[in-house]
């Protein structure tokens, strides 16, 4: 078994529009660094079109319809202050969906250790009836939905070590006693929730702020103390992290100090994770990350840590 590797360039196509943190250029350097030879023997999968019916279930299918509906034919068009689609939007949102459930097919049917999946638009701040923060609809979400309507899964766990605290998801697993969301985010910053006190109907949302500034010590002592055993006590089936790398020293929309090495570390405390709990079985969603060299590294040490696995 190995690693995987899920993209697809229709994701490219996705404009946003001059100036816009969340551009295509983000996953054109991503896909760039899988040229490299060291990567030659990573198994790679082109990202299929997402079921709407799938998403519908997640979803208010209403919401659904109607972000479809809005996909313009031509020029740019906003859905909030934040979040703009172009004409090929629609068909990105539905590879991330449909690339989202594919990487649980090959882990959880045993083809392959972990996955990747960078894809574009992210997912983390969509909530049930909403769009925000850059996403449209919410990947980590549907494929947890996926996850136990194809194979049967019930208890799946979300870890979300983006520096904004993942709205969306927490929104869609609060009131879900099986379903365990984990941030860990700067606070206070956007979207403005992710406080401790935020718990869910069964102490299934776990919210760990970290202060401006904060760095290896504090992002260690997070995961050492908190993270791991609150997932761990929850006991998952799978593991689906929503990988954001904007906590990243050089991003410019957030305050957080992490090292390309931080990711490194983290990459191999959620493998270890999903070794004791889930038979290895990790799935791991692009979410944000904004400037573009540090990107890149941090996804290239991220992939490249999974394929020690």
């Amino acid at each position: 078994m190995a690693t995987l590797f899920v993209t697809h360039h229709d994701c490219i196509e996705h404009d946003t529009g001059p100036g816009h943190p969340e551009s295509s250029d983000r996953l054109r350097v991503i896909q760039r660094v899988f040229e490299a030879e060291e990567f030659m023997f990573l198994h790679r999968e082109e990202a299929p079109l997402g079921d709407m019916d799938l998403i519908k279930a997640v979803h208010d299918p209403a919401y659904v319809d109607k972000v479809m509906a809005s996909i313009p034919e031509s020029g740019i068009k906003s859905l909030d202050g934040d979040t703009y689609i172009s004409p090929k939007s629609g068909k990105a949102a539905l590879r991330a969906v449909g690339g989202a459930c594919v990487a649980v097919d090959a882990v959880v049917d045993g083809h392959e250790h972990n996955a990747f999946v960078a894809t574009r638009p992210p997912g983390h701040h969509a909530e049930y009836d909403r769009a925000m923060g850059f996403c449209l609809f919410n990947n980590a979400a549907i494929a947890a939905h996926y996850a136990r309507k194809r194979y049967g899964l019930k208890r799946i766990a979300v870890m979300d070590f983006d520096v904004h605290h993942g709205n969306g998801t927490q929104d869609l697993f609060f009131n879900d006693p099986d379903l365990f969301y984990c941030s860990t985010h700067q606070w206070p910053l956007y979207p403005g929730t992710g406080a401790e006190t935020e718990r869910g109907c069964a102490n299934n949302i776990l919210n760990v702020g970290l202060p401006a500034g904060a760095g290896t010590a504090e992002l260690q002592a997070a995961f050492n103390e908190t993270v791991i055993p609150g997932i761990s006590a929850f006991k998952p089936e799978l593991l689906i992290v929503s990988a954001g790398f904007d906590a990243h020293k050089n991003d410019p929309l957030a305050g957080l100090c992490f090292e390309t090495d931080d990711f490194v570390w983290i990459t191999r405390q959620l493998m270890a994770l999903a070794d004791a709990q889930c038979e290895g079985r990790l799935v791991s969603l692009l979410e944000g990350g904004y400037d573009l060299p540090s990107l890149a590294e941090s996804v290239l040490q991220h992939v490249r840590t999974l394929m020690t696995g």
